[in-house]
């Protein structure tokens, strides 16, 4: 069996256009450069799981016709992450069910804190249904596929990729351990950050994620979470080596779910 990974976002977490900027990236008109908070929906048969509740949620699923989903699976608290919770709800309604949410203890806990009304004792109508397990190193298992953990670094916070199948998540990272790596090996398709061209506190630059992306020797490979200062679409797509690209919103790809 397959899956099919749609790319709900792209860019970084002030999204491209970025607000009251004018550089020629901004102004594009090519909708490849415009590019909403990065999350990525994974289906297989009738099953469907998003990573990541962007600020940008809820046009995501009304961009992407989205009628039906299991579950929400977290890399970690930043707010351009886990901001649109609140609007799994409407799913809640649709389906007359609960939504689960897989995350890390320190992701659970931000949104325990952040969506407190979700999880309080006594709930308010209409508030979100949520399931919520902590998950820590081990794989799981969410809607007929099975999620590996990937432990990488953003700065000095731990934020987990996936390997789905054949198919690795990675997103806010700047550091993997070379334990972390052999989750990676043997994957057909790898999504890794590429923030910008210019050296980051805490997001590999475009450089440092080719040279990863070859180091592991991935058939295909493609880019998010990334800012207007990486330049435009088409220009930077025409530089990057044979088998990587930059991924874009709407970008659907397929995968083997083995």
């Amino acid at each position: 069996m397959s899956i099919t990974i749609e790319f709900l976002g792209t860019g970084t977490s002030s999204g491209v256009p970025m607000i009251a900027c004018n550089c020629h990236v901004c102004l594009s008109q090519n909708n490849k450069d415009k590019r909403l908070r990065s999350s990525v929906l994974i289906r297989t048969g009738s099953s469907a799981v998003v990573i990541d509740t962007t600020p940008d949620f809820r046009y995501q699923m009304l961009r992407a016709n989205v009628h039906h989903l299991d579950a929400a699976v977290f890399t970690h608290e930043h707010k351009d992450h886990i901001a649109g919770l609140d609007d799994i709800k409407a799913f809640n309604f649709l389906l007359q069910k609960p939504i689960h949410l897989f995350a890390s203890n320190e992701t659970a806990a931000a949104l325990k804190r952040d969506f407190y009304y979700a999880f309080a004792d006594n709930k308010y109508p209409g508030v979100p249904e949520l399931n919520l397990q902590v998950i820590g190193d081990k794989p799981f298992e969410v809607a007929q596929m099975q999620f590996t953990p990937i432990q990488v670094k953003h700065l000095h916070m731990p934020v987990l990729g996936y390997r789905v199948g054949n198919f690795t998540y990675i997103t806010d990272a700047n550091f993997i351990a070379e334990e972390e790596k052999k989750k990676i090996l043997g994957s057909e398709v790898l999504v890794l950050n590429a923030l910008r061209m210019e050296k980051h506190i805490s997001h590999f630059t475009l450089q440092e994620a080719i040279d990863l992306a070859t180091e592991l020797n991935i058939p295909k490979t493609y880019f998010t979470h990334i800012s207007h200062q990486l330049g435009l679409h088409v220009e930077v797509e025409k530089s990057l080596p044979k088998g990587m690209h930059l991924a874009y919103d709407g970008l659907v790809i397929e995968v083997k779910n083995t």
